[in-house]
């Protein structure tokens, strides 16, 4: 069954906790990225966990068919070389997707995304966040950073991931965003759970290297923004 939604779609008000670090095998990450592409020499690799919690936050929520709902996600990746965006922003390729969101797996599954099915929460208590990703019902993946009371700072720009779907071109697509940070932002523990599984790869060093990272109680963005064939101008 295909999507009768057409891109891009917007995410509004959702709540995301979003981290990039150093891994401890990089090298088995780097073999997840296709050829033709080329990952960022220090092996960076990123992870979003996020929530929506009413269908209504999404631009598709009165629609008949096809609505993503209330759903939550963890997608993560590998950066890359020599495709940052002009505000210095990497291009990042997926390499797992899990959304608890049927009709948006098969969505983004349309566009070249690796999705699966898998859910997420995040609580936020007295200054702590937890985000914790679910596979089978079982905990895979739980990240805790602290946060302050202080003011959130807003934020707006772009993300770009590549993806490739049927045929054997990359698509660049442009992910337009504007957040609210908490601030006082600082990650305490990143933790891969399951040594059997192959997301333990993306476990991080020791110690523990994160590059960028925030915590947003409210961003919004387009799903996926605009979008062209790798090196095209819109693709760019």
């Amino acid at each position: 069954m295909t999507s009768e939604l057409h891109a891009p779609q917007l995410i509004f008000d959702s709540q995301m906790l979003y981290l990039v670090w150093i891994p401890a095998e990089p090298d088995i990450v780097a073999k997840l990225v296709p050829e033709g592409l080329i990952p960022r020499a220090d092996g960076a690799v990123y992870l979003n966990q996020y929530v929506v919690q009413d269908g209504m936050q999404t631009s598709n929520g009165a629609e008949p068919v096809d609505t993503f709902g209330a759903y939550s996600l963890t997608y993560l990746g590998a950066d890359l070389a020599d495709l940052d965006t002009e505000a210095g922003v990497p291009a990042r390729w997926w390499t797992h997707y899990f959304n608890s969101s049927e009709a948006m797996n098969r969505y983004a599954a349309e566009r070249g995304v690796p999705t699966g099915v898998g859910r997420t929460t995040l609580e936020v208590v007295d200054g702590r966040v937890e985000a914790t990703t679910y596979l089978d019902e079982r905990p895979v993946i739980r990240t805790v950073a602290r946060i302050d009371n202080g003011p959130t700072v807003r934020s707006t720009g772009q993300l770009r991931y590549i993806t490739r779907g049927d045929g054997d071109g990359f698509t660049s697509g442009r992910y337009p965003f504007v957040a609210d940070l908490a601030s006082g932002f600082v990650v305490e523990s990143l933790e891969f759970l399951d040594p059997e599984h192959e997301l333990y790869a993306f476990r991080p060093a020791d110690p523990l290297q994160v590059t960028f990272g925030f915590y947003s109680p409210s961003i919004t963005f387009c799903y996926p923004g605009g979008e062209g064939p790798l090196g095209s101008f819109h693709g760019s």
